[in-house]
């Protein structure tokens, strides 16, 4: 696994993002994401170890597309530079949540978890009622020594508690989020000294996993919407 050349690819396409460069350097992007499946699969071992709810995952499948949507974005740049990953017990859809990793030059690298989508309305609601009962552990979670060091909370949030919840509630400011999640920033030196970077991966991955856990419990049961 050489995460080098998955970063000098990334830098490259960054710095020629557009169709000519992409297609005429396409043995380079299969080479890359070859090397990036490589990495998800010992992602998939590493963390096995401690949930065994992904070890049936096939990395192929919980990989995003470098293209984008740019109907309703200003920025028309064709490709995001940056091989994308979320490894969950039901793959890369965003709940139930997991383990996600972004791999992008320049310090772009980062380790997640949680849960990034706000669009679910339902799902919010289901995590802020979750809140509310069980606090404590809530609280026994993110302020644990461990994950403080690591990591802080973060998430899209309204300026004051929505209604139909208690202002005063211990976990007030929480509530008023509508998504919550976990980013570890790794720097480009590290990512490229592959086993370390791995090793260091999957011990991320382990600290988060209560903060998982916690949100799963509160998602249970959730639909995705169908179209």
């Amino acid at each position: 696994m050489n995460t080098k050349l998955m970063l000098d690819y990334l830098a490259q396409l960054s710095a020629n993002n557009n169709r000519e460069w992409y297609h005429e350097h396409k043995s380079e992007y299969r080479e890359a994401s070859a090397q990036f499946e490589q990495l998800v699969q010992e992602l998939i071992y590493g963390i096995g170890a401690f949930d065994r709810n992904v070890l049936h995952n096939v990395p192929k499948e919980l990989t995003f597309k470098l293209v984008r949507d740019t109907r309703f974005s200003h920025d028309k740049s064709p490709y995001n530079p940056s091989f994308r990953a979320h490894i969950s017990s039901m793959g890369k859809l965003p709940i139930p949540v997991g383990y996600y990793i972004m791999l992008a030059p320049d310090g772009g690298t980062f380790l997640g978890g949680g849960l990034f989508a706000d669009m679910f309305a339902n799902a919010t609601a289901m995590v802020r009622d979750y809140i509310t009962a069980h606090p404590d552990e809530w609280n026994a979670i993110i302020t644990d020594t461990e994950f403080a060091k690591h990591f802080t909370v973060k998430g899209t949030a309204l300026k004051n508690v929505p209604a139909g919840y208690d202002k005063n509630h211990s976990q007030a400011e929480y509530l008023k989020f509508k998504s919550w999640y976990l980013e570890y920033f790794v720097s480009d030196a590290e990512v490229i000294d592959s086993p370390t970077f791995l090793e260091k991966a999957v011990n991320i991955f382990k600290i988060m996993k209560p903060f998982n856990d916690y949100l799963n419990k509160a998602l249970e049961g959730f639909k995705m919407p169908t179209r």
